[in-house]
């Protein structure tokens, strides 16, 4: 099986080494031509060099292709897929990794063949053009976004998404669709275990989608912004921020009907005695991830640094436009949105 990987970039470089690694068959696209033989450092420090198939060229990078990774930034995910898609057989299974919500029900709704979502905690940073470090290991999940059509809330909700249609053809065909992209999903998650980044196949990605929204919303534009390491907003007056914004963000997530993460909540974690559980739960996991990534510098203030473009349309975006639609006030996301698209 051959997987070509779109968007050569941390992800996708540490993709397509890792399943080189496990013996798979791997080709990288790009804007710009790489060096086949990459570098792969992994968290314990050790490395590996491995040949990599690589082309700046679609339709040369389409041949005999079984599966697609699509890893670019999320807004440049939609132009980077229709560049191949003319050279792709019409049942092509796609797989998903952007940040935020713009482009997974697009994708979805439009593409002719199974399409999988995947949300990641791995963490990679490139080192040189011919080097990527997998800094940290992580979980991630994948699957279908409309799940396992059991009524999973926030599946079908919110904006980006649409309501699944329940006539009993179109009902009966979704179904079946379910069923090959489950198999799909768990069939992935196995190939991603045994590389080295441990996945499992889930029914409620678009949950854990709207989660890890809800993390990068909290965090990225507020070390962006600041300039700061992801631990520094421990201190103040960045711990009061973070705290603002999750409470802004889980209000809009309620009105949703996107279930609270289920975690614990350390009451270490949690400044005020009057939140109520939804916020604490939100609370808890941001601080979560703080915690566990307190010396990474976010990609966002990579991107801001470098001048590049962020993605804080696809992270912030979907959740002032559901704010707007209820009626709810969210001045932290206002403030973060004017500073990141000035």
């Amino acid at each position: 099986m051959t997987t070509l990987i779109i968007g050569p970039g941390a992800i996708g470089r540490l993709l397509a080494c890792r399943l080189a690694a496990g013996g798979q068959s791997v080709r990288l696209l790009g804007r710009r031509p790489l060096p086949t033989i990459q570098t792969l450092t992994s968290p314990d420090g050790t490395t590996q060099r491995l040949e990599l198939a690589t082309t700046t060229e679609p339709r040369l990078a389409c041949v005999d292709v079984d599966q697609v990774m699509l890893t670019t930034k999320a807004y440049a995910a939609r132009a980077a897929f229709a560049a191949v898609a003319d050279h792709l057989p019409a049942a092509t299974p796609l797989v998903l990794w952007q940040n935020g919500l713009r482009v997974q029900r697009p994708l979805t709704d439009t593409w002719s063949g199974p399409v999988l979502c995947a949300s990641t905690t791995e963490g990679a940073f490139i080192r040189a053009d011919d080097s990527v470090v997998h800094a940290g290991k992580g979980q991630t999940v994948i699957g279908h976004l409309d799940g396992g059509l059991d009524g999973h809330p926030g599946e079908g909700h919110g904006p980006h998404t649409q309501p699944l249609r329940t006539d009993a053809l179109q009902t009966q065909a979704l179904q079946t669709q379910a069923l090959q992209t489950q198999a799909l999903a768990s069939s992935l998650a196995t190939t991603l275990s045994a590389a080295g980044l441990a996945t499992e196949a889930v029914d409620n990605i678009a949950t854990r989608l709207w989660h890890k929204l809800a993390v990068n919303a909290a965090i990225n534009p507020l070390v962006a912004r600041y300039r700061l390491r992801n631990g520094e907003l421990r201190g103040h007056p960045y711990r009061d921020m973070v705290d603002a914004t999750v409470d802004e963000v889980a209000q809009i997530l309620a009105a949703l009907e996107i279930p609270a993460p289920a975690i614990d909540v350390p009451s270490i974690n949690i400044a005020a005695n009057d939140v109520n559980d939804g916020n604490r739960a939100w609370r808890a996991l941001v601080w979560q991830v703080i915690e566990r990534t307190a010396a990474n510098r976010a990609s966002m203030l990579q991107d801001i640094e470098a001048g590049r473009p962020t993605e804080h349309d696809a992270i912030l975006g979907p959740l002032r436009e559901a704010a707007t639609r209820l009626g709810l006030p969210c001045p932290q996301l206002d403030a973060h949105w004017r500073f990141l698209n000035a």
